[in-house]
């Protein structure tokens, strides 16, 4: 199949304001291995080197490499690079899906694997709590008997026009009902609240970690580093399995976007997550390059 190949630099610094003796990290920064999607290559370095590094499969399926760093330091710089091929999203005639309703249903009593297994993400999770509010935000997209994807994507398309991006509104930890309140937030922010609305409405949705191939505006050279980590949803239709959708861009993800991993909200999928002897406050710097090298073929 065609894909598209992608070349990944995403380097994160940590500055700390004094030392620290030890430190345990767990970096989800490999690119998931998808129908659609082949990591050709991938290596993480660490400034200071680790004195441990293992890896593993956590319960989602996403691959997690485990350092210590031991001996004192103010700095830690983590770089990660991979190459990926990208293949485009199979993305089904939108009225042809299922209804929202007969979606709700058969989570709620088919107890087949794939169903099961999506059911687990119909619950509320530590940043995506399913309430009243989000429900009531997302029902004019899902009137009776709408076909799923044709409701996603009208509710997908009111999130792009209703909320603004603005990278200074928001926090990691900003609960999500001030999002809905101040319309307002980043890609993160976006990615919760329409989990959150599916949810409400008993549809399986998760969080998906990763990147997007930026342009730059025309007339201007394309920066190096100036690129971001990217989120956004995907949601279970019997039959056809998870389909991604864009709230932040309104759309829906093909070629290029490149997954790196996927959970129940952020807090599950964080690139880098860590438990520190020392360092009191920390400054952090985070750069990330995604280049498209062409056209590239997998079998």
């Amino acid at each position: 199949m065609k894909a598209q190949l992608f070349e990944i630099t995403h380097a994160t610094t940590y500055d700390y304001q004094s030392p620290v003796t030890v430190g345990h990290h767990l970096l989800r920064l490999a690119p998931r291995r998808l129908p659609r999607q082949s990591p050709l290559a991938h290596a993480v370095s660490l400034d200071p080197a680790p004195a441990t590094l293992s890896s593993h499969t956590d319960y989602f399926g996403n691959e997690v490499a485990f350092v210590i760093v031991e001996g004192a330091h103010r700095r830690l710089r983590v770089t990660a690079r991979s190459r990926v091929a990208v293949g485009a999203a199979f993305i089904p005639d939108a009225t042809e899906t299922p209804s929202w309703e007969s979606v709700r249903s058969l989570c709620r009593r088919d107890l087949s694997v794939p169903v099961l297994e999506a059911s687990e993400f119909t619950f509320a999770s530590p940043f995506v709590p399913v309430d009243a509010p989000f429900a009531q935000y997302a029902r004019p997209s899902f009137p009776a008997q709408r076909a799923i994807l044709d409701a996603v994507l009208d509710l997908t398309a009111r999130i792009h026009h209703d909320f603004k991006f603005d990278a200074t509104a928001t926090t990691v930890a900003a609960p999500l009902a001030q999002v809905l309140e101040q319309r307002r937030g980043v890609c993160q922010d976006f990615a919760h609240l329409q989990i959150a609305c599916l949810r409400a409405m008993g549809i399986p949705a998760r969080y998906v970690s990763g990147y997007l191939e930026t342009a730059p505006p025309a007339g201007q050279p394309r920066l190096i580093g100036a690129d971001a980590s990217h989120a956004w949803v995907s949601f279970f239709c019997p039959g056809l399995g998870w389909i991604d959708v864009d709230p932040t861009n309104n759309l829906l993800p093909s070629l290029q976007h490149i997954t790196l991993a996927w959970g129940r909200d952020y807090g599950d999928v964080s690139p880098i997550r860590g438990v520190l002897v020392g360092g009191d406050e920390h400054a952090l710097g985070v750069a990330v390059d995604v280049v498209a090298l062409g056209e590239a073929r997998t079998d």
